[in-house]
């Protein structure tokens, strides 16, 4: 799991991303396409065309960082829309890394009465 420091903020960047695409070609894509900052030390995530494979960019004030992950099984949980960005808590960061539906969580459990 990646540790979100706090004030660090997770851009989304809907629709498909070419996953040929290293560190420097993904922080154009931040910067041009998504119109945030690189450099400010926020995580930016990607998502191929078939949907198993997410890439996670990060600035950490001496150099690019590249996480990947590849599931086996299923597919990363991914916004209906072909453009744009979202903004992700890192709770729900979380949730896409480890292939679940993050956009709506399900309590397995609820109280029922106080006391």
């Amino acid at each position: 799991m990646i540790s979100v420091p706090a004030g660090v903020r997770v851009y989304l960047a809907m629709g498909t991303t070419d996953m040929r695409k290293g560190m420097d070609g993904l922080a154009m894509l931040a910067q041009q396409v998504l119109q945030q900052d690189p450099f400010a030390g926020h995580l930016f995530v990607f998502r191929g065309r078939q949907g198993h494979l997410v890439k996670v960019l990060y600035w950490d004030g001496q150099g690019f960082c590249l996480f990947t992950k590849r599931l086996e099984k299923g597919r990363f949980v991914w916004p209906i829309s072909r453009e744009g960005v979202a903004v992700l808590t890192p709770a729900q960061l979380a949730m896409l890394i480890e292939g679940m539906d993050w956009r709506a969580p399900q309590r397995t459990w609820r109280p029922e009465m106080a006391g």
